[in-house]
């Protein structure tokens, strides 16, 4: 049995597919962390078995899987040959989910406060996670470590993350709760 703990990340580093070894703060890491935090999320929202979504959740959790190993890995390295890329379509497949999610939604006509139902309030937790990833890889894209597909894909899959959970909202018959600021 081969056990799950190697012992090499406890001086605060760890290696990246390809060789190479950064710190655990490097900015790579960082950004791959968050991926991998919102499909931990995303598996989250998942468990509420929402249904007509499920196949959905898997496909974009394979894709974050995708998106973390391309992260992980510099160009030029070895293994860069050998990961799978992120595919533009994605982007295509979740604007076309986005838009028929739309056909079951009233416009939206105020700002929603996340929440609602569990599953709901889990998508919307995915959604802020997702923005806090896309966030991390600009830095990486605008130094040249990672390709303008990345962000373009998060910035898609942050906008479905909000869509799905008003439809989750809707599919419970749970109101979106508006956001109705106060006057001073």
């Amino acid at each position: 049995m081969t056990a799950i703990y190697t012992k090499t990340g406890d001086g605060g580093d760890t290696g990246l597919f390809g060789g190479g070894r950064v710190g655990k703060e490097d900015e790579r890491v960082e950004a791959y962390g968050q991926v991998d935090e919102l499909n931990a999320v995303l598996g989250l929202a998942r468990a509420e078995g929402l249904p007509g979504m499920d196949a959905l959740m898997q496909s974009l959790q394979e894709q974050l899987f995708t998106l973390g190993a391309v992260l992980a890995t510099p160009a030029g390295s070895k293994a860069a040959q050998h990961i799978p890329q992120v595919d533009p379509a994605w982007v295509t497949a979740m604007e076309k989910a986005i838009d028929a999610f739309d056909l079951e939604l009233k416009p939206l006509t105020s700002f929603v406060l996340p929440g609602g139902t569990k599953a709901a309030a889990a998508l919307h937790l995915a959604r802020t996670v997702c923005r806090r990833a896309e966030r991390r890889v600009v830095p990486l894209m605008r130094a040249g470590k990672a390709d303008t597909i990345t962000i373009i894909y998060l910035n898609r899959l942050s906008d479905l993350l909000f869509t799905m959970a008003r439809v989750a909202n809707l599919r419970a018959n749970v109101a979106d709760v508006p956001w109705l600021p106060k006057k001073p």
